[in-house]
């Protein structure tokens, strides 16, 4: 069991004070025992917070951590109780470094080259706003949002749940896009898109480069945006133009679009034809691995945490969101004794769309003691979200309802 501000803390349950509360047994406990066990769990102090990159040092730095320059999660209890994640709060992940700040400094002239339609051609980000206009709410969410739940300790950011967001984005759609070029020609599986990334001199750029292919499907709702919550789309998230794929996981929504092919194959590049693959532990990568595309079924709690302390014992609202990927959510049940029973919460606050995420809620009397907190997820279609993770190489896809959990001490 993991939460985003709790992991130093996850062995001393075991090992430390809790542990021993759990052995004493939780109802002869005295209310000194408990906030005991509740000061013995929380986490030590955080070290300083490292500094934000300047292409990101508008955002709230109170509530981000930094795991690298390219690489910002949003700290669990800085998600929230809205739909709308502010922008100063979003996560940020680069493949790459971000472009010069001076491709924002005339926005519509960005300029992106659209192939595999009958009528190819370059257009202008003022001339694609002439083309049509949608507002799509949705959650972005990192392929390996939940990678630091992994015993295996994969390589890359050891996400918790902040690598994720529920966001607005405007702009014109492909499908509107592709109609004005005369529709795309047959035989084409793929949307495929290529980030404008600056690469260094000399190498292969298909081996660097970021340029995704998701199935043509994917067109249906996808965007070609230029707002982000009602504003021009910062360059940390992909201002000036960015592809957008709703349903699917953040790496398939380009930053920078400056091509988007519709094709036969998947994209030569490595991080297509290797990389954000559902690979077996112990493993190399290839392409005939599960490439990350859709997203699954998935929730967590957003409150109560173990970070504030012992509670006091009585009426709690627990409070968390859930998402289903490609499909609306259905209902979210939550626990309060480590899955043994479950209660159905309610959905709550405007409901802004299949992709978008759910509050949900559920008023509960917590007596004293430690508490299991957990979340699942049903959507639309009947997909549950499951108990375990599926482990994989690189961490990829944790939707695991029990690596989500909390653990709470009720005074």
């Amino acid at each position: 069991m993991t939460d985003s501000t709790f992991v130093p803390s996850r062995r001393s349950l075991l090992g430390g004070s809790l542990a021993a509360v759990a052995a004493a047994g939780l109802d002869g406990l005295s209310r000194t025992a408990l906030a005991q066990a509740a000061s013995a769990s929380a986490p030590a102090a955080a070290p300083a917070a490292k500094p934000l990159p300047a292409f990101a040092a508008w955002k709230d730095g109170s509530v981000m951590i930094v795991h690298g320059a390219n690489a910002l999660e949003t700290r669990r209890g800085a998600l929230g109780s809205s739909v709308i994640t502010p922008a100063d709060r979003l996560y940020v992940r680069n493949n790459l470094p971000a472009p010069d700040a001076a491709i924002l400094a005339d926005r519509d002239a960005w300029v992106v080259q659209v192939d595999g339609v009958k009528n190819p051609r370059a257009l202008t980000v003022k001339e694609l706003k002439g083309m049509g206009l949608e507002t799509v709410a949705m959650v972005l969410q990192c392929s390996g949002n939940g990678r630091g739940m992994f015993p295996s300790k994969p390589s890359g950011s050891p996400w918790q749940v902040g690598a994720a967001g529920c966001v607005l984005w405007s702009g014109v759609p492909v499908r509107a896009v592709v109609e004005a070029l005369g529709g795309p020609l047959s035989g084409l599986k793929y949307m495929t898109g290529t980030g404008g990334e600056k690469l260094p001199e000399g190498v292969d750029p298909r081996t660097l480069m970021v340029e995704r292919s998701v199935p043509l499907e994917a067109m249906g709702d996808a965007l070609l945006a230029w707002e982000l919550n009602g504003a021009p789309i910062p360059l940390a998230h992909g201002g000036p133009l960015r592809l957008i794929v709703p349903g699917y996981t953040g790496v398939n929504n380009i930053k920078y679009i400056k091509r988007l092919a519709f094709t036969a194959e998947q994209s030569e590049a490595a991080i297509q034809q290797h990389g954000y693959r559902m690979t077996a532990l112990g493993q190399k990568s290839t392409n005939a691995d599960p490439s990350v595309w859709e997203m699954g079924v998935k929730s967590w709690i957003n409150g109560p945490l173990p970070d504030s302390g012992a509670l006091a014992a009585g009426p709690c609202v627990i409070h968390g969101v859930a998402f289903g990927g490609l499909h609306a959510v259905k209902r979210v049940e939550v626990s309060v004794d480590d899955g043994k029973t479950w209660q159905e919460a309610k959905l709550v606050g405007p409901d802004l769309g299949r992709y978008a995420w759910r509050q949900f809620a559920l008023a509960v009397k917590l007596p004293a003691g430690m508490h299991t907190l957990l979340s699942r997820a049903e959507d639309s279609k009947g997909n549950r979200q499951p108990e375990l993770r599926v482990e994989n190489a690189h961490g990829y896809g944790n939707t695991s309802w029990r690596d989500h959990g909390v653990k709470v001490v009720v005074a």
